[in-house]
């Protein structure tokens, strides 16, 4: 049981890193951070920003080596629904309906960061 936990608090530490990471590429390119670790009943976003006239969307996924495929990969059918339902929550809650959005994808793979804009 101590090595699960163990485990999962090493997760949770690197993908604190990963999302770091991506907060600091984001605002070296000009983004503004809104919320980071957004979440409610539905589930969570990483990172919603601010590009331009644009509400981001981010999921931060970030792993050692692609041998399991690369971290884009996770964001499947299912995850980007959960997170499309999610943003509509923050639109709503926000007032921010008429807003433009992009849905982005932040993957950190072996230290190397890739952004994909308009991943889904």
């Amino acid at each position: 049981m101590e090595i699960i936990k163990s485990a999962k608090s090493q997760n949770r530490i690197k993908g604190k890193i990963g999302e770091t990471l991506a907060i600091k590429y984001l605002e070296e390119q000009g983004y503004k951070i809104l919320e980071t670790n957004y979440s409610n009943k539905l589930g969570e976003i990483d990172i919603i920003a601010k590009d331009n006239d644009r509400i981001v969307f981010v999921e931060v996924k970030e792993r050692a080596s692609a041998k399991f495929g690369y971290p884009r990969e996770a964001v499947n059918y299912y995850k980007q629904q959960k997170i499309q339902m999610v943003a509509n929550c923050y639109l709503k809650n926000k007032r921010l309906m008429d807003s433009y959005i992009r849905f982005d994808v932040i993957e950190i793979l072996a230290g190397n960061l890739t952004h994909l804009k308009n991943a889904f």
